[in-house]
């Protein structure tokens, strides 16, 4: 295992030796470059930036306090350096708040697979007691007919992307059973009307391709302990552009008090690179 460590000071100098004895890949950088010899005599190696240790397998941050970490994290652009993999572990005590904010802005970097994994962690951790998938039944320019079966057969091939990220995170077994005893449950948008999600995580998918009218009903139905993502890129919406809601809704929502509104870069995506460079010209 790779591991990166940034920030060597009284504490953090003793926890990068340990990972180090214990025959670890540790990487480590400090703002005080003399401050990482005692390590690379020890067997480190030392980065030349601090994105040298975002690419590791576990990034550890141990750094003084929430001005430093938000610091380290906007100067050195360190969450679009992070790898696919990462994990970002961060030691430091920090405030409440910034520990939230820096999760938003960790849980942004790849939002469907993220967002289902921040809603499988809810599960496991006994936070919530279900989960709620919704995506809406829109088609990518063709029309593949109706489809034989139930709700959950019929909505299947349009939440696709959701199952793999469930799959990843849960494997096939534990899936179908979360799906077949209810905890985990597949709900068309047009059925969402109505509903209290109470203990739940919810999660609205490809929100790009609903209308303002759509999305509104959506965000309405939070009930208690409850939590709800929404996903989606304005710029691919497969409505007539000013039919999707998204945008408005954003702009709407983002100043009201426990609302996030985290708009990725170009830089944030995580497919083959050729794509961050076809969408500068497309």
């Amino acid at each position: 295992m790779k591991i990166g460590f940034i920030g060597l000071g009284a504490i953090g100098t003793p926890m990068a030796h340990n990972l180090v004895a214990a025959g670890l890949d540790v990487t480590v950088w400090n703002r005080t470059a003399d401050k990482c010899q005692p390590l690379v005599e020890a067997g480190a190696r030392q980065a030349g930036s601090p994105a040298d240790c975002a690419g590791c397998d576990v990034l550890i941050t141990m750094l003084a306090d929430d001005a430093a970490l938000s610091a380290l994290i906007d100067t050195h652009d360190l969450i679009g350096a992070l790898g696919e993999t990462t994990v970002h572990v961060n030691m430091a005590t920090v405030s409440i708040e910034c520990a939230k904010a820096m999760a938003e802005r960790h849980a942004a970097a790849g939002k469907t697979y993220i967002a289902v994994s921040k809603a499988v962690e809810a599960l496991d951790n006994g936070d919530i007691a279900r989960i709620v998938l919704a995506r809406p039944a829109v088609e990518a320019g063709e029309n593949i007919g109706f489809l034989p079966g139930d709700v959950e057969a019929k909505m299947a091939p349009y939440l696709r992307p959701l199952y793999d990220a469930l799959n990843d995170r849960l494997g096939a077994k534990r899936l179908k059973t979360y799906i077949s005893d209810g905890t985990i449950e597949i709900a068309p948008i047009g059925y969402m009307r109505g509903r209290t999600l109470n203990n739940a995580f919810v999660v609205i998918d490809e929100a790009q391709n609903c209308t303002y009218g759509q999305l509104k009903m959506l965000v309405t139905r939070l009930g208690w302990n409850s939590t709800m993502i929404l996903t989606g890129d304005p710029d691919q919406t497969d409505l007539l552009p000013e039919m999707s809601g998204l945008s408005e809704m954003s702009d709407r929502l983002r100043n009201v008090d426990d609302i996030a509104c985290v708009q990725l870069r170009d830089k944030d995506i995580v497919r083959h690179p050729l794509v961050a460079s076809m969408l500068t010209v497309l």
